[in-house]
């Protein structure tokens, strides 16, 4: 719900703002005030979150904090739950919001201008049955003195937001749907307060690391959850343009892993961090010490070749680095926590940039719009009586077009950008504990912070899909004569009953008898005397349900009437009769590039 400042003589836009650290241009959003931004006694006032917490002094009071902030004594002390006779002590933190959490319908109010004034809109639309939902009305008829319940509305857009938290009691990876307003626990259980969700190019997948630094693909259309490593926390992870490879590194070496055929390469450099691959997909970006023990960038080639030094720099250490979406430009926080600064650097020339930052100079969280053109991070301040916060801001990479959109309540909160580029999702809800609670997103251009996610859990990252998620791409295949379900490409077609192709690949089913040991049965079908698979097919052992498999992939001389056809087989959990015959083993052909996807989501009926 939003709060409501009532306007009191002598107040003005930017006293309000000032009073809970507000931004100016968000409390004018907020209640879409009209240029010359006049107010008057009386005037209620949408005020977004701000910093609410205040440091007790020797002399004050509940009254004496309830009239310099405007508020009335009532709110303070049941949002304190303050007991007779309200006695409060020096050094105390108190929260003091800024007014009450309902709006009083005034002479000619509707529900729909109410919504329009205070933004209760979806993708620009108005919803005041959101307003009507929220205080149980039975119609839109309000009348004049009644208390309203004014919510925020998802704000819209696409793609979906991942997120840590632990608001179901334990961390997990969930997705908010900014178009419902709905959250989803999707991780299984299996984050940690150190988890960061790493989006694939084509929306289908997120990397993070979990508990005891296993290394985690979570696939978001058939909820399926693959283990890939086990690396340190706060590892840097990044997908490879085409969604197929993870890059990330382990003892200073770059590890490329390919999620197809389960095959993992090691590129030769050494002390190598923050590895991010380049969009044009053939070579990487990475952070390294010269040798004077300096950290500098540089580029190499997937192949492990053409290593070159970027940066000739002494900024050292080099954190937080994050290559540009058109990979122009890369930026990096120096030198650490106390002090961090951000620089921007040109791939091309390797000069470096210094942007000018908050007035403490503690930046973080560093994040690039998708267009490359804007950069979004959290800049620490510090007010008396208040502590420590911090600010939203933007800021262009050669600098000069700082903006401050935004304020969280946390030392420090991590940003991230919607796909289109339009607005900036952040942590909120610290209220000096130092662990966030709120997701609140605002949009640049309108920048009335809107609160999507509230709870009693800790939020500890945040990161927007890079579009629409295309959940709408895939179906279920089913058979009850094989006893088995997967999903497939929707645009596929049937050939047979057990055959379905299209213009990008195919997949074939089966059932096999056989006296041979399960990894005979493997190597007889790779070596198939028709050589299917090439003349040195590579057989990876696995397991589906948490049953005995092997994947089949091919070698490079697999000839091109095959269409890269790689191969799964699986113990059945129990032998399925077919025509009078009795089968212990499942078999799926399929084309290497949705193999993964289709036994991922496979299921024994």
């Amino acid at each position: 719900m939003q709060t409501f400042y009532t306007v009191r003589p002598g107040d003005s836009v930017s006293a309000i703002a000032k009073r809970w650290e507000v931004p100016v241009p968000a409390l004018i959003a907020a209640n879409n005030l009209s240029s010359p931004y006049t107010i008057y006694p009386g005037q209620q006032l949408s005020v977004p979150a701000g910093v609410t917490t205040v440091q007790v002094r020797s002399g004050d009071s509940v009254y004496f904090l309830a009239q310099m902030y405007g508020v009335p004594m009532a709110v303070i002390i049941e949002t304190n739950r303050l007991s007779p006779p309200y006695t409060i002590y020096i050094d105390q933190i108190l929260i003091i919001p800024p007014g009450i959490p309902y709006y009083v319908v005034q002479p000619g109010d509707t529900l729909y201008g109410l919504a329009g004034r205070y933004n209760v809109t979806t993708s620009g639309v108005r919803r005041p049955e959101l307003i009507r939902q929220a205080n149980r009305l039975p119609s839109d008829l309000i009348n004049i003195g009644m208390r309203l319940i004014i919510p925020y509305a998802p704000p819209g857009g696409i793609g979906r937001l991942a997120y840590v938290s632990n608001l179901g009691g334990a961390y997990d990876v969930w997705l908010y749907d900014p178009m419902s307003g709905q959250s989803t626990a999707v991780g299984k259980q299996q984050a940690d307060t150190h988890s960061v969700p790493y989006w694939s190019p084509d929306n289908r997948r997120i990397a993070f690391i979990g508990k005891q630094g296993v290394l985690f693909v979570l696939d978001v259309l058939q909820g399926t959850l693959t283990q890939i490593d086990q690396i340190e926390p706060y590892t840097t992870l990044t997908w490879s343009p085409d969604s197929t490879q993870i890059g990330y590194t382990k003892q200073g070496r770059i590890i490329l892993y390919e999620l197809a055929t389960f095959f993992a390469r090691t590129l030769p450099v050494s002390g190598a961090k923050h590895v991010q691959w380049f969009p044009s997909s053939d070579k990487l970006l990475f952070a390294a010490q010269d040798t004077t023990g300096n950290d500098q960038l540089y580029e190499i080639r997937v192949d492990g070749t053409g290593q070159r030094q970027i940066t000739h720099d002494t900024f050292s250490p080099k954190n937080d680095v994050k290559l540009s979406p058109n990979g122009f430009y890369a930026l990096f926080t120096s030198p650490g926590v106390s002090i961090s600064i951000i620089y921007v650097v040109d791939i091309n020339t390797g000069n470096v940039t210094e942007l000018t930052g908050g007035p403490l100079a503690k930046n973080y969280y560093p994040a690039w719009a998708p267009g490359s053109a804007i950069i979004a991070y959290s800049a620490t301040d510090f007010a008396e009586r208040k502590g420590y916060f911090s600010t939203i801001r933007t800021e262009r990479p050669q600098g000069g077009g700082q903006q401050i959109l935004a304020v969280s309540d946390c030392f420090a909160s991590p940003v991230t950008w919607s796909p289109d580029s339009e607005s900036i999702a952040y942590l909120s809800g610290c209220r000096g504990t130092g662990l966030a609670s709120e997701i609140w997103i605002v949009d640049i251009r309108h920048p009335a912070p809107i609160r999507v996610i509230s709870g009693t859990g800790a939020i500890t990252s945040i990161q927007w899909s890079h579009g629409a998620i295309p959940a709408e791409g895939y179906v279920q295949f089913r058979s009850t004569a094989y006893r088995v379900s997967f999903p497939y490409p929707a645009a596929w077609r049937a050939v047979s009953e057990t055959r379905y192709e299209g213009a990008d690949g195919f997949f074939q089913i089966s059932a096999l008898a056989s006296d041979l040991p399960f990894q005979e049965l493997c190597r007889s079908e790779a070596y198939h005397p028709l050589m299917p698979y090439g003349t040195s097919p590579r057989i990876v052992p696995g397991r589906v349900q948490n049953q005995e498999a092997c994947f089949i992939f091919p070698s490079p001389d697999q000839a091109p009437e095959f269409r890269r056809q790689s191969a799964l087989i699986a113990v059945y959990p129990q032998p399925v009769v077919i025509n009078g015959s009795t089968y212990p083993y499942f078999i799926l052909w399929a084309d290497q590039d949705h193999l993964q996807a289709m036994a991922n989501g496979l299921r024994f009926l």
